[in-house]
């Protein structure tokens, strides 16, 4: 069962696992289950998802209803009128606040701008030697992108070499195979957290939150946040 953190008429969001697709890709043939079709069945109706999740992100995602209110959200993203937040763990000792103004490339090479803030929550130092150092350092951070390009937050925080941990395409392998050893853990830590924006029907103001999950609280214990 998918955890439901938001539903009404109109719309409906989920807090989506780490690991699962949003939906059928050319690019995943080993996944057997997808959140579209897995709410659908859940809540006996036709849902359209307005915007994206990397499978490896978990998080806040929301569906629409009707085709009308589904364009309607859609546009609001495109506009840059939700606001997102996502938690992130990041290796090292992110700086405290930082803006990352950094365009990126589409598959076809088409540059794009993207824009990225974030603050940082908390910091980490673990006795457990990494490589040369005798301590392992990281980061969690709260991230707020203005533009919403294709995996723009792995490619951001790699770009400031502060990768997320459990990022395999954009991240630090070292760190990865570190967790993967250490503890386990192979999840990506990365969070959508929050969305704000203006329902398109009734034109309230609706604040979505999600909590973490079980492997993303775990490394949360681990550091002690």
């Amino acid at each position: 069962m998918l955890e439901i953190v938001y539903q009404d008429d109109h719309l409906i969001a989920i807090n989506k696992p780490h690991g699962l697709l949003v939906h059928r890709s050319s690019i995943a043939n080993d996944a057997k289950e997808f959140a579209l079709q897995m709410l659908r069945d859940q809540v006996g109706r036709h849902v359209s998802p307005v915007h994206r999740l990397d499978r490896k992100t978990g998080g806040l995602l929301l569906f629409a209803f009707e085709k009308e209110v589904e364009v309607a959200m859609q546009q609001q993203f495109m506009n840059g009128e939700v606001e997102k937040k996502y938690l992130a763990v990041l290796r090292g000792y992110a700086p405290d606040e930082m803006d990352i103004d950094y365009p990126l490339a589409k598959e076809n090479g088409t540059i794009q701008e993207a824009f990225t803030s974030f603050v940082t929550l908390k910091r980490a130092e673990l006795d457990v030697a990494f490589g040369k150092h005798p301590t392992s350092r990281y980061s969690l951070v709260e991230a707020r992108p203005t533009t919403g390009r294709m995996h723009q937050l792995r490619k951001h925080f790699a770009h400031i070499f502060y990768p997320i941990i459990g990022d395999r395409k954009h991240g630090c392998n070292k760190q990865n195979r570190f967790f993967k050893e250490q503890w386990e853990m192979t999840t990506m830590l990365l969070h959508a957290s929050e969305l704000n924006f203006i329902h398109p029907v009734n034109q309230q103001q609706v604040r979505l939150k999600a909590n973490v999950q079980s492997e993303f609280l775990r490394v949360m214990q681990l550091m002690h946040w």
